[in-house]
């Protein structure tokens, strides 16, 4: 590893449970980020999701609100906005609206997938297929938006105007590293549900980064299923949820987020199957010594500035512990390393 202080930070999805309300759920990811503020983690993000029953975070920017509302010091932001769904302009004002509410809190990471299925993209927005091809032009325009030199423009979007909103660019495949190494902006890869690109995706990005007035150097992201316990058996136990949530997803067969189960012989048959193991390959899956090597590994591997780690458990109780472990593993690291 690099002799750097590495980040960590959270990507919420408000991932519904078995027998749980929205109302709970969005209750469980404020929580989730008073305990994150409390760990020093630097960040949660909010994913942004549409027409499906087991996701809470489909309107991004007022839980991103909600929770900078209710927190002091953390970091918040959209992991991502998902730039094809929306207006430039209204985004830019949605942000630029709560940079001034909650000052250096507020990220905007951007992304270009639809975030649902291609009939409800359509709904959301018509020509979703051509912004989605324009998605470099789109984020232009954003920054447009965003600078101080827009007040001479015929359409501005005036709160936004020199607000300190951080752009992030969002990838889950090699397109968008092309685009933020251009850019000289920060760079997220999801590889928590993609891993086939992100040594691909990261080596783009470094080979062809050219600095901007916003970043002087490469600064990369990537996003990690954490699922920290007593015992690796317990944590196993907690996975087997997340398991069930993908093989939906790959079946269509979409539910909320099950209770946990032992590690059977047949669900160790399914996390191996291709489809599975490629969407959760960067799953680390344990105790804290167990995980904390494993993050060890990847974090030589990949020399990312910074982990996102994203961890739908059933319960509260658990999710709010492999919270707390994770940061305590990642300030072992960074102290070993800094020392």
């Amino acid at each position: 590893m690099d002799k750097q202080n590495i980040a960590y930070s959270i990507l919420e999805l408000a991932i519904v449970s078995q027998g749980e309300t929205i109302k709970e759920t969005l209750n469980n990811s404020l929580a989730l980020a008073k305990e994150a503020e409390a760990c020093n983690y630097k960040r949660i993000w909010f994913a942004e999701h549409h027409n499906s029953d087991n996701i809470g975070s489909s309107a991004t920017s007022i839980l991103i609100g909600y929770v900078a509302e209710n927190t002091t010091t953390i970091r918040v932001g959209s992991g991502g906005i998902m730039l094809p769904n929306h207006s430039p302009l209204i985004v830019a004002e949605q942000f630029g609206t709560l940079a001034h509410l909650y000052p250096k809190r507020i990220d905007l990471g951007l992304g270009r997938a639809p975030g649902t299925d291609q009939g409800t993209a359509q709904a959301i927005r018509s020509d979703f297929m051509q912004a989605a091809q324009s998605f470099p032009n789109e984020v232009a325009k954003i920054q447009k938006y965003f600078s101080l030199e827009n007040k001479n423009s015929s359409v501005r979007a005036n709160v936004a105007e020199g607000a300190d909103v951080p752009l992030y660019i969002l990838g889950s495949s090699t397109d968008s590293a092309h685009l933020a190494a251009k850019k000289g902006l920060p760079y997220a890869f999801a590889s928590h549900f993609a891993s086939t690109h992100l040594l691909e995706a990261l080596r783009i990005y470094h080979q062809e980064f050219q600095p901007s007035q916003v970043l002087n150097q490469p600064y990369t992201m990537a996003g990690v299923n954490i699922y920290i316990a007593d015992s690796d058996e317990e944590a196993e136990a907690q996975f087997t949820s997340l398991i069930k949530m993908f093989v939906g997803v790959l079946t269509g067969a979409r539910h909320p987020l099950n209770p946990p189960t032992k590690m059977t012989e047949e669900l160790k048959e399914v996390f191996q199957h291709p489809a599975v193991n490629q969407m959760l390959k960067y799953s680390f899956v344990g105790s804290k010594q167990t995980v904390k090597k494993q993050i060890e590994a990847f974090l030589d591997q990949t020399r990312v500035n910074e982990l996102i780690a994203v961890n739908a458990m059933y319960h509260q109780d658990d999710r709010l512990k492999s919270t707390r472990l994770f940061a305590e593993i990642m300030t072992e690291i960074n102290s070993q390393t800094l020392n």
